[in-house]
């Protein structure tokens, strides 16, 4: 059932609206930077350079295996930050479009204290709720 109060009403002034897209770029540019931080560690190292090992003998099989989970486990933590960073555009074309604060789901007004918490949601707390119920969570 939608809440006809909030259906169509404005959450924002411009002005607040400024500041939350300013603050979502500013995430989103550290995001970057963390990206490339942890991509470059990975990928651009040989595992032999990333052991530090300088002599010429060939590695142990378990220094092999530690050398690729390290490698694997960073590449996935960039595979959530991308999902993140994401998040953060649709927050921000949100803005730019003037449905930010907007229920994606409803219509409805998301709460302040929601947006403060998490200023990329794009789903109130009951359609949250709903979505994370249907998923199985």
């Amino acid at each position: 059932m939608v809440n006809k109060k909030t259906k169509g009403k404005k959450s924002f002034a411009k002005k607040d609206l400024e500041s939350i897209r300013k603050q979502l770029v500013k995430e989103k540019v550290k995001i970057l930077e963390d990206i490339i931080s942890l991509q470059g560690d990975s990928v651009r190292k040989s595992l032999k350079d990333a052991s530090g090992d300088l002599s010429g003998y060939t590695f142990h099989m378990a220094d092999m295996a530690t050398d690729l989970y390290d490698r694997e486990f960073s590449l996935e933590l960039s595979e959530g930050e991308r999902e993140r960073l994401y998040t953060l555009d649709e927050a921000i074309n949100r803005i730019d479009e003037g449905t930010y604060g907007k229920c994606s789901s409803c219509g409805c007004v998301i709460s302040r204290q929601r947006l403060k918490v998490m200023p990329q949601a794009e789903l109130c707390i009951k359609c949250q709720e709903k979505k994370e119920r249907s998923r199985g969570r």
